[in-house]
């Protein structure tokens, strides 16, 4: 089989608006989740969430860019000019017939959705921008990025919910491992900071009102952020030939269903993603150095997730540091999974694993090494990200030191 290494990454959410400044966020811990800027705050009773503070969209693009990228859509074209930029690909000739992307998203164009609702029914509005319906659909950003940069292969967007961005960037490592394509543009964004996508949230009562403290017994819930990631996947030898610079290789990739319950988590779905993905990377469990969790911040998601992993990784569990960027970036819901990958790399490639922020008291039932409040250095080969969604649907990826 065909190896496949990352040869660049872009992302713009609540720690940074590229790589350095995100990546510095998490190694100082520093907290990008605030109180919202949005229209009728005052409406909401949860008030907080992972914002793009100073975000200005004139900044990046023209009025008729506007008028047609949803704020997700904005995100993931900013982040993949920075991983493209990175690589230093030009999608031309052959290669671009040879170049997709997958992208994954849960809400989509949710921003539009909302005002043109609210101009429908709130305003009495009889009629809507032409371009509404592109602009909202859930592949607009995938579309975006293949036309900007002549990608010809394959090229959709997933929707799992929460695993999304992970199931993305687990369809792109297959393609090019399989043969089916030589580079992809992988990733996924998320813009569901607004009135309708944060009361929406609410109605499930697993928001918390004051901070993400995944893994801490006074965990109140999870917390809503924002933004994308994007890689580039690259087949080795082509990465190799061309001298580009390699991040980490993506070693394996597993994919499992709970098939039992639509919110409610399984402990042994999850095990199996997490066993079936160092399976498939060739790995041992005594391998695995860092995990970067799902780490919502609420009750049931922490505690399934710490026992699935000792379920799935036995005595070797208690000396591998966990560590949830969430209480730091917020739950991204569809790109979450992208913007936690740049913590694995940051792990491989400069030896510091992110904190998990926020923590202030064990859990018996969460008894890992979490890594609380404080980054800490440490030499790692191999990670594994892992992302369980609503509907019981599991994605977990590992990644090796190259």
């Amino acid at each position: 089989m065909r190896r496949v290494v990352i040869t660049g990454a872009g992302t713009v959410n609540a720690l940074g608006q590229d790589v350095p400044a995100t990546l510095e966020a998490m190694r100082e811990g520093r907290c990008g989740i605030g109180d919202l800027d949005i229209r009728d705050v005052d409406r909401l009773s949860v008030r907080i969430g992972g914002q793009i503070k100073g975000y200005d969209e004139t900044a990046h693009f023209n009025r008729q860019q506007i008028s047609l990228y949803d704020r997700f859509t904005q995100f993931a074209l900013l982040a993949a000019r920075e991983a493209i930029g990175q690589s230093g690909l030009d999608f031309a000739g052959g290669l671009a017939a040879r170049s997709g992307v997958v992208m994954g998203t849960s809400g989509g164009g949710l921003s539009t959705q909302d005002d043109n609702y609210r101009a429908v029914y709130e305003e009495g509005k009889n009629r809507v921008h032409p371009f509404i319906v592109p602009k909202l659909m859930n592949n607009a950003a995938a579309s975006h990025v293949s036309m900007e940069y002549n990608l010809k292969g394959p090229s959709f967007t997933v929707a799992t919910a929460c695993s999304s961005s992970n199931h993305a960037m687990g369809q792109a490592f297959m393609m090019i491992r399989s043969g089916l394509a030589d580079a992809m543009v992988t990733g996924g964004a998320e813009a569901m900071l607004c009135f309708g996508g944060v009361k929406a949230w609410e109605g499930l009562r697993v928001m918390s009102k004051e901070a993400c403290r995944p893994f801490s017994a006074n965990r109140t819930g999870m917390v809503q952020g924002e933004g994308a990631g994007v890689f580039v996947f690259e087949e080795y030898g082509h990465a190799k030939a061309r001298g580009a610079e390699i991040l980490a290789e993506v070693a394996g990739f597993a994919m499992t269903s709970d098939a039992s319950d639509i919110v409610m988590p399984s402990k042994q779905g999850a095990a199996r993603a997490i066993t079936g993905a160092v399976a498939d990377a060739g790995l041992n469990r005594e391998d695995i150095g860092y995990i970067n969790a799902h780490g919502t911040g609420t009750l049931a998601n922490d505690k399934t997730e710490c026992a699935a992993v000792a379920d799935a990784l036995g005595p070797q569990a208690d000396r591998i540091m966990i560590s949830s960027t969430k209480s730091m970036h917020g739950h991204l819901i569809g790109g979450t999974g992208a913007v936690e990958l740049l913590a694995c790399i940051m792990a491989l490639r400069d030896g510091v694993i992110a904190p998990t922020i926020g923590y202030e008291e064990p859990d018996p039932e969460c008894a890992l090494d979490v890594v609380p409040n404080e980054a800490r250095e440490a030499r790692v080969t191999a990670v594994l990200t892992n992302a369980f969604a609503f509907g019981g649907l599991n994605a977990v990826l590992a990644l090796r030191k190259v």
